[in-house]
């Protein structure tokens, strides 16, 4: 009597299956992964986002309520009297004999 299948193509058939079921089970995990980064870079762009807007409103805030207007100070006059004019210090008149060595 013949078998109705041999033992090696029932063996091939299990391993076919088995790396059918394999690969589904790779092709969803990597695709959750895909989903997943990106998730997790969508949620990092929103963050560092906010982060940078309450920095920048922050030093807005800052800016505007520690900014004192300048207050004029009147200028004082100078109490004592302008001196004369400094007077020119003669120039030496050259003479006709030579300077002694």
């Amino acid at each position: 009597m013949a078998a109705r299948g041999s033992r090696s193509t029932r063996q091939e058939r299990v391993q076919a299956e088995r790396r059918t079921r394999l690969h589904t089970a790779r092709t969803i995990w990597h695709q959750g992964q895909i989903r997943r980064r990106t998730r997790d870079n969508v949620v990092a762009a929103v963050v560092g986002s906010l982060i940078v807007l309450a920095a920048i409103g922050s030093q807005v805030v800052h800016a505007q309520v520690t900014a004192p207007e300048p207050t004029p100070t009147p200028t004082v006059e100078p109490s004592t009297s302008p001196s004369e004019a400094p007077t020119e210090t003669p120039m030496p008149i050259p003479s006709d004999t030579p300077a002694a060595e």
